[in-house]
């Protein structure tokens, strides 16, 4: 059994997922879960964890597919015993609170574990449906693997903790709004029943994502930013719900170097991505002075020793008061 369960960060793929498309996903050690018994469950964070535990065992014990898949009668009787998950992973952020829930049950408690990854996406599916009604299951897949991959409907490419090149720098956005997925999602899914919005958004949005993708992985920084370019333009045209009115200048405004946004995970609040080959001027831009901080985090990056945190001033020239994390 893992000691930890990771965050996860969907650079790409968030809701073309939904149609079978590619995603690429990397974990997030700055944040994690792990296994703990409390001496008594006076803590808040014990006793919320508990009660949250208890009802997902709940679910699992009345879902026909799921419950005999795992020994739900040492489950619980952990749970009595003040089982907890102890976790700095933030809800509402897009960075897999339930996915590193999910993910820690089945790594404890499944009576047999598979090694088939898109199986095992499925059963995670079915899993995680319970925080958001409905789930891709890549989410979960992720913070139980703890390694990057690019997902195709037939394929888990599993990729070296060293994939991402050094041209292109990534950034974590904070909105410090919290996003609620479930709505988000229904959302999507109430458009994609529109035969145009579907059309389009599978001829037009899709190939974007997939072109994201593949530059990334290529290091073709040039077609990365140009492809990034039609993403944000899709997301503002087909994601604009999932997009805060305190980040939308980031979306609109031309910049005269490579830097480009995209919503994280559901969107609605939590993260925004962040791309660029030029951090000083990303700094300069989004007027953040900051200092450089080490941390044992996202070591699936070339840059894994240090990241830099940065805060926002009075002066909000892109109309936002955000916090900044480079990856």
């Amino acid at each position: 059994m893992r000691e930890r369960y990771y965050s996860k960060v969907i650079l790409f793929g968030e809701y073309s997922m939904i149609f079978d498309a590619t995603a690429l996903m990397i974990p997030l050690k700055k944040f994690s879960a792990q296994w703990r018994f409390a001496s008594h469950l006076l803590a808040q964070g014990a006793a919320s964890s508990n009660a949250n535990l208890r009802r997902f065992a709940d679910f699992l014990s009345t879902e026909n597919e799921l419950k005999d898949l795992f020994d739900l009668q040492r489950f619980n009787h952990d749970l009595h015993y003040n089982l907890f998950l102890d976790s700095n992973v933030p809800t509402g952020y897009g960075l897999g609170s339930s996915g590193t829930l999910v993910a820690a049950v089945y790594d404890a408690y499944a009576k047999q574990k598979t090694d088939d990854l898109l199986q095992l996406k499925t059963l995670f599916s079915k899993m995680e449906s319970y925080f958001h009604g409905s789930s891709s299951g890549i989410d979960p897949l992720q913070c139980y693997l703890g390694q990057p991959f690019k997902i195709t409907p037939k394929d888990v490419q599993l990729l070296s903790d060293d994939f991402l090149k050094k041209e292109i720098h990534i950034c974590l956005i904070d909105t410090k709004i919290k996003s609620n997925t479930k709505p988000l999602v229904n959302h999507f899914k109430q458009q994609r029943e529109n035969p145009e919005f579907l059309n389009r958004f599978q001829s037009e949005y899709v190939p974007s994502v997939t072109s994201c993708i593949n530059t990334m992985i290529e290091g073709n920084k040039e077609m990365f930013f140009k492809s990034l370019k039609q993403l944000t333009k899709g997301q503002l045209e087909f994601l604009r719900p999932m997009i805060t009115d305190n980040a939308l200048d980031l979306f609109t405004a031309d910049f005269d170097f490579h830097f480009g946004v995209k919503i994280s995970g559901s969107g609605g609040g939590g993260y925004v991505l962040g791309f660029t080959d030029d951090v000083e001027k990303t700094n300069r831009l989004l007027s953040l002075p900051c200092h450089s901080e080490a941390f044992d985090g996202i070591d699936t990056l070339p840059r894994s020793s240090v990241s830099m945190t940065c805060h926002q001033k009075t002066k909000k020239p892109m109309g936002g008061d955000f916090d900044l994390i480079w990856l």
